[in-house]
């Protein structure tokens, strides 16, 4: 019902790298449609995501918050965070749930894959990890801010809803996450 193709409607006649700069770079491709018509495009190179939607047998998740400094405000999300290179999604999720919100799980179940703008080349793995134990924290030094709180997992989805959580992976998640669970 909803195809995709596999092709470009166009050929890349050029590809210059604009800035470059630890796992992140924009680019400027240059295409020529099948009529000869030329246009640029640019792209935003970035690395994959994981972001991990935690479910406890009383019916709670676990959301993080965080100073987000291109926003000027701190975020309710949940754990997330770039897979290393060469990674694994799975593998990724599983360090960054424990990493954020010191909890390994039993269970994962796959929530699918959003992208998050259609300029950026990243894609963001989204995971429901249930069956969770307590575990210490690790958090990385840039997540020294972060503060994790548990609550009711039918509060987290009101406040995806409502616009209370503004990270769009994190409000795609909760809501797979929702409907995995037959919540939705």
């Amino acid at each position: 019902m909803l195809d995709h193709e596999t092709a470009p409607p166009f050929e890349v006649i050029a590809s210059t790298d604009l800035a470059r700069e630890w796992n992140l770079a924009l680019r400027r491709d240059r295409v020529r449609w099948p009529d000869g018509s030329e246009a640029d495009y640019r792209v935003i190179e970035g690395p994959d995501a994981v972001f991990v939607v935690p479910f406890t047998p009383e019916g709670n998740t676990v959301l993080v918050r965080q100073w987000r400094h291109p926003w000027n405000t701190t975020a309710w999300e949940v754990p997330a965070g770039t897979l290393e290179a060469g990674e694994e999604p799975l593998a990724g999720a599983q360090r960054e749930l424990e990493e954020e919100a010191g909890l390994v799980a039993g269970s994962w179940r796959s929530l699918g894959i959003t992208r998050g703008s259609g300029l950026a080349s990243g894609r963001q793995h989204l995971f429901l990890a249930s069956g969770l134990q307590r575990v210490q924290r690790t958090p990385e030094p840039a997540e020294r801010d972060m503060v994790v709180r548990e609550i009711p997992f039918r509060a987290a989805l009101d406040a995806a809803l409502r616009g209370d959580i503004e990270h769009a992976a994190s409000v795609s998640a909760i809501v797979r996450a929702a409907r995995a669970l037959g919540i939705i």
